[in-house]
């Protein structure tokens, strides 16, 4: 009776779950048939949902009208390398505090996370005036600087959450063997903690991809990534949503693919350190 019980709650529980994995899929999924519309069908009342000609005349229109690659481009470099800088910095940050602490800690990571809570509004118009006074605007340097900073915080909290789950005896042992403090970070404390650095990496990578607001408001031509690619298909005359559907499932395409590829590795990163 209790097994059977068992297995109700077990069958229960992945239903709810499957049910809520497609309900946040939904809009993608939608996303992705509009892209396959004409503009008719894709404004039509009431929606169309399969039963449509399929047509890649907006995938063609948006390769015509739009140099992809360049956006593509800039959305790899402006992602990859302001990750890769704020793991740089991040790592001996969240090893102090996390094998160093001092009275301040927690309070130095409570602030550090209280800087995401703030309308990033707020401070456009003096960072604005900081990029054109630093010749930054529209500059693949000046955007890997902010996406580095805005996504700092959330590096540091996790790498120290990651690095606390590390036993500092094997810090100590490696003291006493001879090591430097760079030789205990990179020889000894990054490659054990290697699942954490990793899904820190992707998820970072994500967000800096995902980033729309100073993306939109520091560039223009130069360093636009895909966000600023989808923003483009807005116009006075109105959304043509069959052809901002097919930019928008360009510009979300690679990052879904290395999210689905990379998903084991994510899951293991976020769960480090979760079970003893």
């Amino acid at each position: 009776m209790a097994r059977s019980v068992t297995t109700q709650r077990k069958a229960i529980y992945t239903i709810v779950a499957w049910g809520i994995g497609l309900l946040i899929f939904f809009p993608i999924l939608w996303t992705i048939l509009t892209s396959f519309k004409t503009e008719a069908v894709a404004i039509a009342d009431p929606p169309v949902f399969l039963f449509f000609d399929w047509t890649l005349e907006n995938y063609a229109v948006v390769q015509e009208r739009s140099n992809y690659m360049r956006f593509l481009w800039n959305s790899v470099l402006l992602a990859g390398l302001s990750t890769l800088f704020g793991i740089i910095i991040a790592v001996p940050a969240a090893w102090s505090m996390a094998f160093v602490p001092s009275r301040r800690t927690k309070d130095i990571l409570l602030w550090m996370l209280s800087t995401k809570m703030l309308p990033a509004v707020g401070v456009l118009y003096p960072i604005y005036l900081i990029f054109i006074k630093l010749g930054l605007l529209d500059s693949r340097a000046g955007l890997i600087i902010v996406l580095m900073l805005i996504n700092l915080p959330i590096i540091v909290w996790m790498l120290y959450t990651y690095f606390r789950e590390i036993p500092g005896e094997i810090l100590e042992a490696a003291r006493m063997d001879g090591a430097s403090l760079r030789s205990e970070i990179i020889y000894v404390l990054t490659p054990m903690a290697i699942p954490g650095i990793a899904s820190t990496l992707l998820l970072n990578f994500i967000l800096a991809w995902n980033e729309a607001f100073w993306t939109l408001n520091l560039t223009a031509v130069n360093a636009a990534p895909l966000t600023a690619f989808i923003a483009s298909y807005s116009s006075p005359e109105g959304l043509f949503f069959a052809k901002l559907s097919a930019a928008s499932t360009m510009a979300i395409a690679p990052i879904l693919i290395l999210g689905w590829f990379s998903q084991k590795q994510l899951v293991r990163g976020l769960t480090f350190g979760a079970v003893k």
